[in-house]
């Protein structure tokens, strides 16, 4: 059984649709929503003095303890022998005032570098800056997706702004249909519409991240040349801590997809 660890439920029906298009038989998943942001994780988990240490807890345990002090018991009964890798997926929140900007990235640091290894402790992908970059698009392809940037000014608006900016009124581009009564015509056309539409956001992000790291818009050589760490390092260096003070718009769904989907079906290649 592998583990995702979602911030919130909107996460829920998207990983729904790209289960069904590109892990359908790979992943027995088993869905865990914190309903709480990385900076409140980090404080948990700090808890358990572990982060920037050498010891490594059961994840699956401290998780299930946290949700339980605030009346979630959706892991109790599970195991961390019932888990075979562990996925967290949560927003960068650039505009989060808990704490300051220099530790807020501190704490995010600390976390994705424990937080590193999905068979171990699990595996962090960050949103930048939250979840709705994947609708930061216009008509895909979307040539132009290389370039886009938030300040951090308007990040507590973005989910307004992505609305707003998008060629698409909503998500509906990147989900299948739920419709029962949906004719087997218009359910593959669908299909091969919304399969098609996230295969363009992998490739697009895949190529934006590695020009953020590495100066080249193209593919990596090796997968691991746009690890988390090293977007996020990249992310402080190049955006964040500058005088414009921004963020390089990057959703980790197709990140994830390319990382993790062997021999992915993209014939944008």
């Amino acid at each position: 059984m592998i583990l995702f660890v979602f911030e919130g439920e909107r996460e829920c029906p998207v990983f729904a649709t790209l289960q069904r298009l590109f892990f359908e038989k790979e992943i027995d998943p088993f869905i865990c929503v914190y309903k709480s942001n990385i900076y409140s994780l980090y404080s948990k988990i700090k808890e358990y003095d572990v982060i920037g240490g050498m010891e490594e807890v059961d994840t699956v345990s401290v998780l299930n303890d946290i949700l339980v002090s605030q009346g979630n018991n959706t892991l109790s009964g599970i195991n961390e022998s019932d888990i075979s890798e562990i996925f967290l997926f949560f927003d960068y929140d650039f505009h989060h005032s808990r704490g300051s900007l220099e530790e807020n990235n501190l704490h995010l640091k600390e976390l994705l570098e424990y937080f590193n290894e999905e068979t171990g402790t699990g595996k962090l992908y960050i949103n930048y800056p939250m979840i709705e970059s994947l609708r930061y698009t216009k008509a895909l392809p979307d040539n132009d997706y290389v370039d886009y940037t938030i300040p951090r000014s308007d990040c507590c608006r973005f989910k307004h702004i992505a609305s707003t900016f998008s060629h698409y009124k909503s998500f509906d581009h990147l989900m299948l249909s739920s419709n029962p009564k949906e004719s087997e015509e218009k359910k593959n056309l669908r299909e091969q519409t919304v399969r098609q539409n996230w295969l363009h956001l992998v490739d697009m992000n895949v190529r934006k991240a590695n020009s953020l790291c590495n100066g080249e818009h193209k593919y990596p050589h090796r997968k691991e040349y746009i690890g988390q760490s090293q977007i996020f390092t990249s992310q402080l260096e190049k955006h964040v801590m500058t005088e414009e003070c921004c963020v390089s718009i990057l959703n980790s769904f197709p990140l994830f997809i390319y990382e993790y989907r062997e021999n992915l079906p993209i014939d944008l290649l």
